[in-house]
């Protein structure tokens, strides 16, 4: 079991509390559970990361697919080997 250490108070406004209230109730987890896993979606620990590779993937020179056809055909090669 995971041991929180820090206590952080936030204020809300009643729009926002009843959001993350209503998530939770769907969720059947508490508000705080509901704000921890916004924190981790907004700000992922592994950022500097997902940055790197954003930037490899944008700047990556243009490469060749082929055609539907044959990209259909490696996909079911692929899920045929699974």
């Amino acid at each position: 079991m995971c041991m929180y250490e820090r206590r952080l108070q936030v204020l809300l406004d009643r729009a926002r509390y009843e959001r993350v209230a209503a998530q939770a109730r769907r969720r059947r987890v508490s508000v705080a559970m509901v704000i921890r896993d916004a924190i981790d979606v907004a700000l992922p620990a592994d950022i500097d990361e997902r940055r790197a590779a954003y930037e490899a993937i944008l700047h990556a020179a243009p490469m060749s697919l082929g055609s539907p056809e044959e990209l259909r055909a490696e996909l079911d090669e692929a899920h045929d080997r699974v």
